[in-house]
């Protein structure tokens, strides 16, 4: 198995509801760290072999792979695919676990991991809204179901 290493990390500021990055599409948001990661680590996204990025909220906004259109937004090539994963509040962390797996088995040697929301567009529990995401069976077996995953850890 080959090794992996993480060569550069980037992030955007923590933000408020409301506040100064909220009126970034999350696909924009996304672009801005995609650029400033090949930036700081001196490369080029040519090199890229995929993207894997971690949402929850995949509606509204931040639906339709965010994961690829933040790839087109940061204006890489379109050959650099580009793909969005969910795992509730782990997103990015199982993003990041999935990109390790690709370079260790040798099937890619350069992928970015990393997630985006933008919870003053897509508040936590939107998703809710257009339905019953864990249907009747789920309901069924946890009575008390009346919390998603972000509220559940505190």
């Amino acid at each position: 198995m080959r090794e992996t290493v993480i060569v550069e990390a980037v992030r955007t500021p923590v933000g408020k509801r409301n506040g100064g990055l909220s009126g970034f599409h999350a696909a924009d948001l996304s672009a801005l760290v995609l650029n400033a990661l090949v930036e700081r680590a001196g490369i080029s996204p040519d090199i890229i072999d995929d993207v894997v990025w971690g949402c929850v909220s995949q509606v509204g906004d931040q639906s339709s792979n965010i994961g690829r259109y933040s790839v087109l937004a940061a204006g890489w090539p379109e050959h650099i695919p580009g793909t969005t994963v969910n795992r509730a509040c782990g997103s990015s962390q199982q993003a990041l676990d999935f990109a390790v797996q690709a370079v260790m088995s040798g099937q890619q040697d350069v992928v970015v991991a990393g997630g985006v929301e933008v919870m003053s567009k897509v508040p936590l529990g939107a998703a809710r809204a257009t339905g019953t995401p864990y249907g009747p069976k789920v309901f069924e077996r946890y009575k008390d179901f009346g919390f998603n995953q972000g509220i559940s850890p505190r």
